[in-house]
């Protein structure tokens, strides 16, 4: 199974960016996406921006996704 993980452009260097994705910052490619800037928030997927995020909707996921991590405390 994959995950897209929504991130936040925080540096742009031709076609790559540096991401934060939830205080970790990662390298991604920016390709596939026209007029990207810093501050956009994007889908990432397998090292790839695949596609560009209202913020709301992106700090929403963020949130979603810790409270997911939070409740699954339960024996495997």
């Amino acid at each position: 199974m994959c995950l897209a993980v929504p991130s936040k452009i925080i540096e742009i260097n031709d076609s790559m960016a540096k991401v934060d994705v939830d205080g970790v910052v990662r390298e991604t490619s920016i390709m596939l996406i026209d007029d990207v800037q810093i501050g956009d928030y994007v889908i990432v997927h397998a090292g790839f921006a695949i596609n560009k995020l209202d913020e709301k909707a992106a700090l929403q996921t963020i949130e979603d996704m810790r409270n997911i991590l939070a409740a699954d405390t339960g024996p495997n």
